[in-house]
């Protein structure tokens, strides 16, 4: 494998990993704040709500990408399981190429939104725009897309020691 290529990859999911799993500690901690507010202090906040929503835009999409990259992606594997390895290699090639033409299209399709909503503030938090909140939608279909590219070039990554970090199987 590229070592520069290998290097980038490996940054990139540890930086996804930390955003992810930063995104998901704030929620957890914003989330019982807004409850706490709304019914111990009997005074809605309005900011709670649209941070914790950002925060699980940012989980999902970024968090996705270190999930397949590990390997940790739910997967029916019944049918596969039984062919021969040609046919598994045929199949495997087939779900990367499907995953490529989704990365590729949940981009297009969310990057038309970001521009479309740029300047649209949200109503409970006007320092932030919509297209704002759907950035991390299409930052997270790159990052898969990439992941993705390396598994069809160099394989899978799920035996290497970096990625098999918190990994229990």
């Amino acid at each position: 494998m590229s070592r520069l290529y290998s290097g980038t990859m490996d940054l990139l999911y540890l930086l996804s990993m930390l955003i992810a799993g930063l995104a998901l500690l704030i929620m957890v901690i914003i989330i019982p704040i807004g409850i706490f507010a709304r019914y111990a202090l009997n005074s809605a906040l309005s900011w709670p709500e649209p941070v914790a929503i950002i925060c699980m835009v940012i989980f999902t999409f970024i968090g996705a990408s270190v999930g397949l990259r590990a390997g940790a992606h739910i997967c029916v594997s019944m049918v596969t399981d039984r062919l021969p390895p040609g046919g598994q290699r045929l199949f495997r090639l087939l779900s990367d190429l499907l995953m490529c033409a989704t990365c590729l299209l949940i981009f297009f399709a969310s990057y038309s939104l970001c521009r479309d909503m740029w300047q649209q503030p949200l109503a409970s938090l006007p320092a932030v725009t919509y297209g704002e909140t759907y950035l991390p939608i299409p930052i997270g279909a790159v990052i898969t897309l990439l992941f993705v590219i390396e598994r069809m070039v160099w394989g899978e990554q799920t035996h290497r020691p970096l990625v098999m970090l918190g990994n229990t199987h």
